[in-house]
């Protein structure tokens, strides 16, 4: 018996939304690899850091990016990312990187070198790629595209619990930052945020992950089958 063709899946959707999760937890489930396209403008953010370049210098980022190795190792609790050998997996996690990769990411660019790996990353298949852009840019003949969304407050709550906020300051700072990312994926001129025409739209404010889970699973197995009959 044939074995069935792995599909490319899309998850799109703002900060906070739950990609992360639900991509993770649907790799494990279905033995894919999660393509963490969050976590490689992280890396390269993190490398500007490192390097005092300007996450205005749109020149001198694409340079860096075609200088730097950035490798996702997928984990049973998430991806290991690797950049150029050293594993930043928890540094990057941190607010000043988050709120550099959200500056970097806006360059065309940066973004064209991005969609060039990411896209060799996931040729064959058998992979769930989660972002801002994936089903829109990265791979617009997805098997699946899903676009995963959940009301801003719903999603600023998240984050704080996330990353365990609990000084009203910090709290803020978190809202804030969300805000500010909100705006620049919205109205950037590369690749804005947007659901693709053909995805399917989520709105998780009210779901628990099991049942974000649960619908996306149905919506692999339909795609699943009629991928069987192509």
């Amino acid at each position: 018996m044939t074995e069935p063709r792995k599909l490319v899946i899309a998850i799109d959707g703002p900060a906070g939304a739950g990609k992360s999760t639900i991509a993770s937890r649907l790799a494990r489930k279905l033995g894919y690899v999660n393509l963490e396209s969050g976590a490689m403008y992280r890396a390269l953010a993190l490398k500007a850091i490192m390097n005092d370049i300007s996450f205005d210098d749109a020149d001198a980022l694409l340079l860096l990016a075609e200088k730097s190795k950035i490798e996702l190792q997928p984990q049973i609790d998430g991806n290991r990312v690797l950049l150029d050998t050293e594993d930043v997996s928890r540094r990057i996690r941190e607010r000043d990187v988050t709120e550099a990769a959200s500056r970097v990411s806006v360059h065309p660019a940066v973004r064209a070198w991005m969609v060039a790996r990411q896209r060799d990353m996931g040729v064959n298949g058998g992979v769930i790629m989660e972002g801002r852009d994936i089903g829109t840019v990265v791979f617009p003949n997805a098997d699946l595209k899903v676009f995963l969304d959940a009301d801003p407050t719903v999603r600023a709550e998240r984050r704080i619990e996330q990353v365990q906020a609990k000084d009203p300051a910090a709290a803020k700072a978190l809202v804030d930052d969300l805000k500010r990312r909100d705006q620049r994926d919205a109205t950037r001129t590369a690749s804005p945020l947007a659901p693709a025409a053909d995805a399917i739209v989520l709105d998780s404010s009210k779901l628990g992950i099991d049942d974000v889970m649960a619908r996306i699973t149905e919506l692999i197995a339909e795609r699943t089958a009629a991928a069987a009959h192509e």
